[in-house]
């Protein structure tokens, strides 16, 4: 049942027009919430996202910025917040996929990827901690991947930064958490969007096979999973890693 906890409140989403980011910011709009749409270059579907919620009663803007410069991410906070006052929510979502063989990693393709991945989730939470600290309230919802919990020998330089988010989490959720701030990552399983298809036909099918509920997971099932983990339904709940994998991975009790 939908509640108040979104009502007026400031999201800033990362990666917010495509993809998993797209469809939280539609949920938490649709909720009350005021959405600061952050995404790199596609100036089109960040525009339609905004003209989505817009249709449907919500309020959103649309931030173009690189999370992997420092600058650039201080400025999407800058932004967000000009437009809608103090920054109580942020969801990351924010990254980049690149898959080849352990023995063809190279340094760039290794520095592109952490630049993105890890650089850009600290950027990004330390452009909004301060605010949150001071004010005794934050939510924030990290984004990693089960490649973070299993060997992944074609995503060496991804599984290490999605391992890196989960260990950003727990740090992160314990200093902070005296300050009201609650830390959480969500581990998505494959997810039908554009960056699952870095991976070839063949990938997908050997992963639904190995999925015990036996297909793909959707953006907007994970968009609910963030939203239990923003909203007073989860409370009592910081520093904890949700694997959302249909299964796939399951983490020990």
């Amino acid at each position: 049942m939908p509640t108040n906890d979104f009502s007026g409140r400031t999201v800033l989403v990362t990666g917010g027009s495509r993809g998993i980011g797209r469809a939280v910011s539609k949920r938490l709009a649709a909720e009350g919430a005021r959405v600061a749409i952050n995404y790199r270059s596609r100036d089109a579907e960040a525009k339609s996202a905004v003209d989505e919620i817009a249709t449907e009663g919500g309020e959103a803007i649309a931030i173009a910025g690189n999370v992997a410069v420092p600058e650039e991410a201080r400025r999407i906070a800058v932004e967000a917040r000009s437009a809608y006052g103090p920054i109580d929510i942020l969801v990351h979502c924010a990254a980049t996929s690149i898959v080849e063989p352990a023995s063809e990693v190279t340094w760039e393709t290794w520095k592109q990827t952490m630049d993105v991945n890890v650089d850009g989730t600290f950027n990004m939470v330390y452009a909004v901690n301060k605010e949150m600290i001071q004010r005794e309230f934050g939510r924030i919802v990290l984004i990693s991947s089960i490649a973070a919990l299993r060997e992944r020998e074609h995503q060496v330089h991804y599984s290490a930064s999605k391992a890196a988010v989960i260990a950003m989490t727990r740090c992160l959720a314990q200093a902070w958490a005296r300050h009201n701030v609650r830390v959480n990552c969500v581990c998505p399983g494959l997810i039908e969007t554009e960056m699952a298809h870095v991976l070839p036909p063949e990938a997908h099918q050997h992963i639904v096979a190995n999925t015990p509920l036996g297909r793909l997971g959707q953006p907007e099932e994970i968009a609910s999973v963030i939203r239990f983990l923003l909203s007073g339904e989860s409370s009592f709940i910081t520093g904890q890693t949700i694997v959302a994998s249909g299964g796939r991975v399951m983490l020990p009790g």
